[in-house]
């Protein structure tokens, strides 16, 4: 039997159902699939490792995912892990399990890696709602984020795969579906075309919903399939981090405050009952009581609903990490605030 532990984004949950389905045949293995966008769920991770071999000592211990490739160096070093693999290397797990005996730290350079992996699974066990990887890497450096260096480049599944892998799904009654990767907003040629693909092939596909979206790369072609299509949900779910101008510069993001509320005020034309949510990121360095409050203005101005709110975690190896940090009490704080505003 094999165990699959997830932690992180919905591309984790995607590659662990192929993760489990590439190694049914093996016993006695378990894999954590790990996350590295911030410092505590890396840590939540090696705490895990550890729990795991405590309760399993006889077990193969598997760690694969962004925290093996950006933080190698000391996992390598837990005498807990068999087998450590780089999100390269996750592609062909089931050969490097099979071969045990090969070198246990199995992490290359990311930035070498030209394409995606295209298997196709046949379900996703425990949910009512399938995701679809369409893409991997991010060819943009936002300050605080060290997703491009755990998953390398914008590299994309050609569009005929993904068609096929949602007539799998569908096939299989999973009535939502939703496209994820890393920056799916980036898809190549273009994310309106592949959109507007799925919904020309798979009229039978009840509701097309979205990963996390970049404000400044939904195009009008979106917006109008929105206002021709019924199957597609109408909650998005944006990439905005701040409400503030130079914030938002300082964290190199391509928005500004006005594209947001532009953007929900647009699909709201074409869509009066859509709704929104969006990331934000409490107290990053300089963020001044002014720039707080101007993002708690964003969220009444845009009327933003649905609120996933982190206080700031400094990433080594990011340009935040050298600017002046604030308080993480302050940080707790403000992501409080903005928790109830939400809420309310």
């Amino acid at each position: 039997m094999v165990q699959v532990i997830t932690f992180g984004c919905r591309m984790n949950a995607y590659e662990s159902e192929a993760i489990k389905e590439k190694l049914h045949e093996f016993d006695d293995v378990i894999v954590v699939n790990t996350c590295a966008v911030t410092g505590e769920a890396e840590r939540q991770c090696r705490q895990t490792i550890r729990k795991l071999r405590r309760e399993n000592p006889n077990a193969k211990i598997v760690v694969t995912g962004c925290s093996a490739q950006v933080s190698s160096a000391e996992l390598a070093k837990m005498p807990e892990i068999d087998l450590l693999l780089g999100n390269r290397e996750k592609k062909h797990i089931e050969e490097f399990v099979n071969n045990l005996a090969a070198p246990k730290h199995n992490v290359s350079d990311i930035f070498a890696d030209d394409d995606c992996d295209e298997y196709i699974i046949t379900g996703f066990e425990g949910r009512q709602k399938a995701f679809v990887h369409i893409q991997q890497g991010c060819n943009h450096r936002c300050t605080y984020c060290i997703i491009p260096y755990a998953r390398g480049k914008n590299r994309c599944v050609p569009a005929d795969v993904i068609i096929r892998q949602i007539k799998e799904l569908v096939g299989q009654g999973f009535a939502q579906i939703c496209l994820t990767g890393v920056d799916i907003c980036s898809y190549q040629p273009s994310f309106s075309d592949l959109v507007e693909k799925i919904l020309r092939e798979i009229p039978e596909l009840p509701c097309l919903q979205f990963g996390s979206l970049d404000p400044a790369a939904v195009d009008d072609k979106f917006i109008s399939l929105l206002e021709k299509s019924k199957n597609m949900d109408t909650h998005f779910h944006f990439s905005v981090q701040s409400g503030d101008n130079m914030v938002l510069k300082r964290m190199g993001r391509r928005h500004s405050r006005e594209t947001v509320i532009e953007l929900c005020k647009k699909i709201r034309n074409v869509c009066p009952k859509a709704t929104f949510g969006a990331d934000f990121i409490c107290g990053f360095p300089t963020e001044s009581e002014t720039a707080f409050q101007n993002t708690c203005k964003l969220v009444e101005e845009a009327g933003i609903s649905k609120l996933h709110v982190f206080p700031y975690s400094e990433r080594s190896g990011t340009p935040a990490a050298k600017m002046p940090q604030m308080p993480m009490e302050e940080r707790r704080r403000r992501a409080a605030i903005l928790r109830q505003l939400s809420k309310e």
